[in-house]
């Protein structure tokens, strides 16, 4: 049996360093954690590639909130793609959605091709289709590599179930890769399908920053840990997903 990817979403440089110190696979570099992920700056890919040896998949989300955008916005994600392939991006990671909760199939291919080949992710839009069937059928269809789902709910213990049964079904014609507050346990369960290619986890941890003055009366989120923290990655974690992908 092939080895199983392990990959976690990256917010900030330090937290990539310490992913591939750490021993993930492989990165999905995205900005903006409180909105769950939008793309991230073109001189962060830049630099990030040029300090460590990781595939580095980039987050194509031109902002939080729904999954169905306007021309301009495709637009504005099309040249992203354009810009961070031309600065060595390994892969790209979006979605988008009609009105109706249904995959943009003409817009999902529009992006597919203006990745020149590189692999795409179906990120978790696919848990906002109002039909996770025809929209597994759909994605398929575009050529994209993996989707990323939790199963339909907010994480993957709530959507086991229908994760299970997705990859029944979607088989060896693309990769269902769990992600959304999965955890070390949820391994072994979804190991017995015998579909678990990948695994999508976080391993995040809050750690305080080095500031030794931080305004108490200040803050730029609803998130109290925003400013006075920094997410990073914590090492723990990472090596209990490793263990239980390594038996």
């Amino acid at each position: 049996m092939s080895k199983i990817i392990l990959e976690t979403p990256v917010y900030n440089l330090e937290a990539c360093m310490q992913a591939a110190d750490f021993g993930i696979d492989r990165l999905e570099l995205c900005s903006n954690f409180p909105e769950g992920g939008v793309t991230p700056s073109a001189g962060m890919l830049k630099i990030l590639k040029s300090e460590i040896d990781l595939p580095v998949f980039v987050m194509i989300r031109p902002r939080g909130g729904d999954f169905a955008y306007s021309q301009k916005e495709l637009m504005v994600m099309k040249r992203d793609i354009e810009i961070l392939g031309e600065l060595g991006a390994d892969g790209f990671v979006f979605g988008i959605l009609d009105f109706h909760g249904k995959v943009n199939f003409e817009a999902c291919e529009s992006l597919i091709r203006a990745a020149s080949g590189k692999p795409c992710t179906f990120h978790r839009a696919f848990d906002a289709s109002s039909d996770f069937f025809d929209s597994l059928e759909k994605i398929i269809a575009c050529k994209f590599q993996r989707i990323l789902s939790s199963g339909g709910k907010n994480t993957v213990e709530e959507g086991l179930s229908l994760l299970k049964e997705l990859m029944e079904v979607a088989k060896d014609r693309i990769t269902i890769m769990p992600g959304g507050g999965t955890k070390p346990a949820h391994v072994t369960e979804l190991k017995k399908t015998g579909f678990l290619k990948e695994i999508h986890a976080s391993c995040k941890i809050w750690r305080p920053s080095k500031n030794e003055y931080i305004n108490p009366d200040l803050s730029f989120s609803d998130d109290p840990k925003s400013f006075s923290h920094h997410l990073e990655i914590d090492q723990n974690v990472v090596n209990q997903f490793l263990e239980v992908l390594d038996q």
